[in-house]
């Protein structure tokens, strides 16, 4: 397939390639060699990783306690 740069420097990526990405709104774009690559990335919403973080801790039945325990053992075998 070919897809032809623009005067802007903007490129339509081929709707058969972009149908293999449905609900794909961002690419993130690297340089290899000679060749550019796009890899679909998903931006999720201010907050949702928090809240995953949240919900798993509290179905683990982690205690405010157990978070400070490990953040200082964490930081211990850093020294």
């Amino acid at each position: 397939m070919l897809a032809k740069l623009t005067f802007k420097n903007q490129i339509t990526i081929p709707k058969t390639v972009l149908d293999a990405f449905p609900h794909t709104e961002y690419f993130d774009v690297t340089r290899r060699s000679n060749a550019i690559l796009l890899r679909p990335v998903a931006i999720k919403p201010t907050g949702e990783r928090l809240a995953a973080i949240r919900a798993k801790v509290k179905a683990l039945g982690l205690s405010a306690n157990d978070l400070d325990a490990a953040i200082q053992w964490a930081r211990r075998g850093r020294r």
